[in-house]
């Protein structure tokens, strides 16, 4: 994690590249049957990196999926409630979803995982990081022209509310 985060460091100082061949290096090591939080936290920040629309969208997949692994692991981390942890995950897991397919010119699959990060709000607390994803879905949510009630098929995913 201690790399990680120094990869991360560097993609908001704005050298995407080089956090970009730091996490992909990563990414090797670990693989796709690493630690699901280490890959969860990696696909998240190496989506952050892409040029293309279509890698940033790959990579927030892996992203999801990993959150998903995550409540199927053990958590050593000291929390009472381990999968309350992995819930805060969802809500920003799914609007980075629904952006990407913003970008991606597909609406509806955009609107879809909006409904999914609202859906998932509260798992986040009353806190800076609650309010700053509350306000970016609510942002997607005016440039799309849906609401939080939008579309009723776009349930959470079990486990995720």
């Amino acid at each position: 994690m201690t790399r990680i985060g120094q990869a991360i460091i560097l993609l908001h100082a704005g050298d995407r590249e080089e956090a970009r061949n730091r996490l992909g290096d990563i990414w090797n090591e670990i693989g796709e049957e690493g630690p699901a939080l280490h890959r969860c936290t990696l696909a998240h920040y190496m989506a952050d990196a892409q040029d293309d629309p279509a890698d940033e969208l790959a990579w927030d997949l892996r992203a999801l999926n990993a959150a998903d692994g995550l409540r199927q692991e053990p958590i050593t981390l000291p929390l009472p409630q381990p999968h309350a942890a992995v819930r805060v995950f969802y809500p920003s897991l799914h609007l980075n979803l629904a952006a990407d397919y913003v970008k991606l010119s597909r609406p509806e699959a955009a609107r879809i995982h909006l409904a999914r990060a609202r859906a998932a709000t509260g798992a986040l607390a009353d806190d800076g990081y609650g309010d700053g994803v509350r306000a970016a879905i609510s942002r997607l949510e005016l440039r799309l022209g849906t609401g939080p009630d939008a579309d009723p098929r776009a349930t959470p995913f079990p486990g995720q509310q």
